[in-house]
């Protein structure tokens, strides 16, 4: 018998010596990428909050227009003031500012008082903000682990696709049907 060593003999290796591949930012945003990403979502719907505000000022001064009066023109400059404020917040909230979310917090807390959906949206809303994830998301140091790794994305499900879908289209349904009965 010779005393090398065969050379086509696989390694001998331990499960102790094998490493997890990956680094501490990976693991706290994978932890967190689900959080982040409903955040990121509210920021979404505070652009479309805001737009409808917008939307609505300029439909009460077109209205007002009809019948002067300063009631509608002052309700008008309040909504422009609000849908931009809104869509200031989610610019914002979208890039994980941490005065975005105590602003979020304060508007939540005001869109409690919409009953029942209302409050619904924005109890989850301020759940997702005041979390422990919500604060971790919007401490400084999140900012970068998220900038470090840019190969780390949420992938939403296919069932909340279909889902939103169904929803759009029971909206459009909702909207065109009593339209088109009218005639």
């Amino acid at each position: 018998m010779s005393s090398h060593p065969n050379p086509y003999e696989p390694p001998k290796a331990e499960v102790a010596d094998i490493t997890v591949v990956g680094s501490e930012a990976e693991s706290i945003r994978r932890e967190h990428i689900k959080h982040e990403s409903s955040i990121r979502s509210v920021g979404a719907l505070y652009y479309l909050g805001g737009g409808l505000m917008i939307v609505s000022a300029i439909g009460l001064l077109a209205a007002s227009a009809l019948e002067p009066n300063s009631i509608w023109i002052g309700i008008s400059a309040v909504y422009v003031v609000l849908g931009v404020f809104s869509w200031t917040v989610a610019w914002h909230l979208r890039r994980l500012k941490n005065w975005a979310r105590v602003a979020a917090i304060v508007l939540s807390g005001i869109g409690l008082l919409g009953f029942p959906l209302g409050t619904i949206i924005n109890a989850y809303i301020l759940y997702l903000l005041l979390s422990q994830k919500g604060r971790r998301i919007f401490q400084a140091d999140y900012v970068e682990i998220v900038d470090a790794t840019p190969h780390i994305r949420y992938r939403t499900s296919i069932l909340v696709w279909i889902v939103l879908a169904i929803l759009i289209v029971g909206i459009i349904a909702a909207v065109t049907i009593p339209m088109l009965a009218n005639r």
